[in-house]
């Protein structure tokens, strides 16, 4: 018997997130258990009800849908992230990956579409711009997405780039999407000496918060999301 795939849909439009939700509950597989009008209340939901999946549109008052994808992520809870937006451009698309979602899809996505993409982030893949991917997959289409921005920014081999050397392995550290208290146990430093790190990043890249920080790095070459390995402190 197949497993129910349990799901929360969040938009703060009425007549589109009962939409979403009629279509969706025509498939014997699916569950909504849950709808919000904004991201707190998605996140309250989330935390709660633990769906499997959340369905959530990414301009919502409040909390906005890559915002509550970053506090899942955060959280590390367990409900996988499916973004759905009226602006769909490989961009936005990064951002969302960055961020913590597992699928991102425009609002014009047909209802079969969207439940196999559901199906798909559900098995532990990634359905991003039209293509479904492992974390391998993914992590290369993102690389080759990057290229073109790259070569614009530095030469190849050795690109200049504004951090220290310990700054740079924060860095890498953050592209893999590791918290500021993992990272302190990794290079043996102290929570508060990552958070110093981390917050002189923001200022020489002038971003706002960490997922503009790695985007912003990824485009110039200064990491890649393959070539991120950091030994552990001995």
């Amino acid at each position: 018997m197949m497993k129910e795939i349990t799901l929360l849909v969040a938009d703060d439009h009425p007549l589109f997130r009962q939409g979403v939700v009629d279509a969706l509950s025509l498939e014997k597989d699916f569950d909504v258990i849950a709808q919000a009008s904004n991201g707190e209340e998605a996140i309250e939901l989330i935390r709660s009800l633990k769906p499997m999946i959340a369905v959530l549109d990414v301009n919502m008052p409040g909390k906005n849908g890559q915002q509550v994808t970053h506090q899942v992520a955060s959280e590390q809870l367990a409900t996988r992230v499916v973004l759905l937006t009226g602006y769909d451009d490989i961009e936005q698309a990064i951002h969302a990956v960055l961020a913590g979602a597992a699928g991102y899809c425009a609002k014009e996505i047909e209802p079969d579409v969207l439940s196999r993409t559901i199906r798909a982030v559900a098995n532990g893949k990634f359905a991003i711009a039209g293509n479904i991917f492992n974390r391998r997959e993914l992590d290369t289409w993102i690389d080759e997405q990057m290229e073109g921005t790259r070569r614009s920014y530095s030469e190849p081999g050795s690109p200049f780039h504004p951090l220290s050397d310990r700054e740079m392995e924060v860095l890498s550290c953050v592209v893999r999407g590791m918290s500021n208290k993992e990272i302190a146990t990794l290079l043996g430093i102290s929570h508060q000496t990552v958070k110093n790190h981390v917050t002189s990043i923001l200022r020489k890249f002038s971003v706002e918060d960490r997922t503009q920080a790695v985007v912003y790095a990824l485009q110039r070459g200064w990491v890649k999301l393959q070539d991120t390995s950091i030994k552990p402190q001995e």
